[in-house]
C-alpha cells in the first residue's frame, strides 16, 4: 500500500492545523483553496478554484483518493456530483446535510430521540412558541451569525425579511452552561469521543474551552458521550464531528452540529493522545482510530481575536517569558476586530492558572491589556 492523497476543499485554519499530523503520518495533502492567500494555502501544496463549480471539484479530486471539507459551504448538488462521479468523499452528502441545513438537523434528532428545543418553521403564521424565541437562518450561520433574539412577531418578521425563508424558530431555553463533545467514526463503524468540553462564549463567539467540563459528573459526562455516538451512528457520521450542547436543569439539549474539525476540539492538539485533526484522517482513510485520553488533568485552550495589535510576532517576547508552557497556534489570517485569528493552550493540573495565564496571554496579544 502506498501513502494516500486527501483532498480537503477550503484551505482556512481547519486545513492549516490538518498538515502537521497528515505531515507526520506520511499522508499527502492537496487542498481546493478560494484564494493562495488562505491560511493553508500559504504552507501547502493547493489549487485555487471556485468549491461552487463542480466541474473544477472533480478535475481536483482525480488526483486524491479520498476528499473531505473545511467547511459546510459546498453545495449539496456539487457533493452528490463528486459521488455521482465515483468520488470517495466524507462525509457523504446524505451526512453533511445535517450539518449544512439546520432544519433537516432538527428532523433528525427527532427521529433519533434526541432532546432538541421545540422548534418549528416560520411561514408568517403565529408561533405557537412563545416569546421571547430564537430565529435562526437555516443555513450558513456560524459564530452568531444568522442567529437572533426575537421578543415580538414585529421582531419576527423583521429577522424574517433579512434572512428570507425557510426561517428556523426555537424556544429560547434558560440554559445553565453550553457545552460541546467531539467523537469521531469510521466507514466501518469504530468511534470514539473525547472528554466533554465546557465553551465559554462572547456575543455567540467562543472565546475559551475547559476540558473536562468543571465539576461534571460521570454520569453526565457519560450521558454526553451517548448523545455523540449516537449521533455519529445515526447519521452514518465518517470523519469528526462537534456536538454542541445546552445543559438545562441537569438535562443535555443538542444545539448545534459540525461535520468537520471544530474550534471546540482544539484543545486537542496538546491536551489529548490524539487530536481532533489526526483522528479525522484516521477514520476518513478507514485507519484504527488513536486514544482520546488526556495528556493532563486539565485542558484551557483561549481564541485569539482580532483587537488594537496586528503584531502577533512581538508579543511572544513576554508571553513566553512569563509562561514558558504556553502553546500557540497562529492561522496567519488578517487581523480584523472580532475575527479568530489564533488560538493558546495550556495543560496542567492548576485549572485557576491554567484559565488566568491563557486569559492574560489572549488579552496581551489582542491588545486589550499591556502587561
Amino acid at each position: 500500500m502506498s501513502f494516500p492523497t486527501v483532498g480537503i476543499i477550503g484551505a482556512g485554519q481547519l486545513a492549516r492545523m490538518t498538515i502537521a499530523p497528515a505531515t507526520a503520518l506520511g499522508i499527502n495533502l492537496k487542498l481546493f483553496a478560494g484564494a493562495p492567500s488562505e491560511s493553508a494555502a500559504q504552507i501547502s501544496s493547493h489549487i485555487v478554484g471556485d468549491y461552487t463549480k463542480s466541474e473544477e471539484l472533480i478535475a481536483f479530486a482525480k488526483a486524491c483518493d479520498v476528499v473531505t471539507f473545511e467547511h459546510e459551504l459546498v453545495p449539496q448538488s456539487v457533493i452528490r456530483a463528486l459521488e455521482s462521479a465515483g468520488v470517495k468523499v466524507y462525509p457523504r452528502s446524505e451526512t453533511f446535510i445535517y450539518s449544512q441545513d439546520k432544519i433537516e438537523m432538527r428532523r433528525k434528532m427527532d427521529e433519533l430521540s434526541i432532546r432538541n428545543p421545540a422548534w418549528e418553521i416560520f411561514d408568517s403564521h403565529t408561533p405557537e412558541l412563545s416569546f421571547p424565541l430564537i430565529a435562526k437562518s437555516a443555513s450558513g450561520g456560524y459564530d452568531g451569525r444568522g442567529v437572533f433574539v426575537v421578543n415580538s412577531m414585529e421582531e419576527l418578521r423583521e429577522v424574517r425579511g433579512k434572512v428570507g425563508a425557510p426561517l428556523l424558530i426555537e424556544e429560547k431555553l434558560p440554559f445553565t452552561r453550553e457545552l460541546a463533545i467531539m467523537v469521531a467514526r469510521s466507514p466501518h463503524g469504530q468511534a470514539a469521543t473525547w472528554a466533554p468540553t465546557l465553551t465559554v462564549q462572547s456575543d455567540g463567539i467562543c472565546t475559551m474551552t475547559v476540558t473536562p467540563i468543571p465539576g461534571i459528573s460521570d454520569a453526565q459526562a457519560v450521558r454526553a458521550s451517548e448523545i455523540a455516538l449516537k449521533i455519529a451512528d445515526g447519521v452514518k457520521l465518517v470523519g469528526v464531528m462537534a456536538v454542541e450542547l445546552f445543559e438545562v436543569d441537569g438535562e443535555l439539549i443538542v444545539n448545534e452540529l459540525a461535520m468537520r474539525s471544530h474550534n471546540s476540539g482544539h484543545w486537542t492538539i496538546e491536551g489529548s493522545q490524539t487530536s481532533q485533526f489526526e483522528q479525522h484522517l484516521r477514520a476518513i482513510l478507514d485507519l484504527p482510530l488513536g486514544s482520546t485520553a488526556l495528556n493532563a488533568e486539565w485542558a484551557v485552550m483561549g481564541n485569539l481575536l482580532g483587537g488594537e495589535k496586528t503584531d502577533m510576532y512581538r508579543p511572544y517576547l513576554h508571553l513566553m517569558a512569563r509562561t514558558p508552557a504556553l502553546n500557540f497556534h497562529q492561522y496567519r489570517k488578517e487581523v480584523r476586530p472580532g475575527r479568530k485569528i489564533g488560538h493558546i493552550t495550556l495543560i496542567g493540573d492548576d485549572l485557576e492558572f491554567l484559565q488566568s495565564e491563557v486569559a492574560h496571554a489572549v488579552d496581551y496579544m489582542s491588545g486589550a491589556i499591556d502587561e
